[in-house]
């Protein structure tokens, strides 16, 4: 691939599991992978789009209770464009927080506000949390699924970090207060 977007490996291997129609994509990013991966309709179909003409996956048009609906497969060139980027060595792993990023410049404004902003944060990662829980347990309880392994192991990684991130936030807090 010539711009390889990292949304194109996203959709790739979500298509190496099943066909999806790209509302179908979306829907699997916000659920599933929302936790380490973000996706907008803005980016999947113009990388779908992108794709198709290049030959990693193909579409199949039809007409479902009067609206049109398209679904898309990956081709045998789009696994081979996919596992290549899956052996690759070098990864990208950015971190971007912008709770992090106010509390970097806290110090222009009162504890009291970075304390407030460190709560939120806190409330998010705590429903998160129990969404990956019930992500292991489900995973845990159907073994025999050979991508069970792979995607137990991303959302037991989920879990230990939110829970670092809880214990880093009653220490935050304590120590603003």
């Amino acid at each position: 691939m010539a711009r390889e977007r990292k949304i194109d490996m996203v959709i790739l291997g979500l298509l190496s599991h099943e066909n999806l129609t790209g509302y179908d994509i979306k829907k699997r990013i916000d659920g599933a992978i929302n936790f380490f991966w973000k996706g907008s309709f803005g980016n999947i179909y113009p990388a779908l789009r992108d794709m198709e003409q290049t030959g990693l996956l193909t579409k199949k048009e039809e007409s479902a209770g009067g609206r049109e609906k398209i679904t898309y497969r990956i081709t045998d060139e789009g696994k081979k464009v996919l596992k290549n980027w899956l052996r690759e060595e070098q990864a990208s792993n950015e971190l971007k927080y912008e709770t992090l990023l106010k509390l970097f410049f806290g110090g222009a404004d009162n504890k009291k506000i970075s304390v407030h902003n460190i709560e939120i944060f806190e409330e998010q990662i705590k429903e998160d949390l129990k969404v990956l829980k019930s992500y292991c347990k489900a995973l845990e309880s159907a073994p025999e699924d050979k991508d069970h392994l792979y995607f137990y192991l991303t959302a037991s990684f989920g879990v230990e970090t939110y829970e670092a991130y809880l214990k880093w936030c009653t220490k935050a807090k304590r120590m603003l207060q």
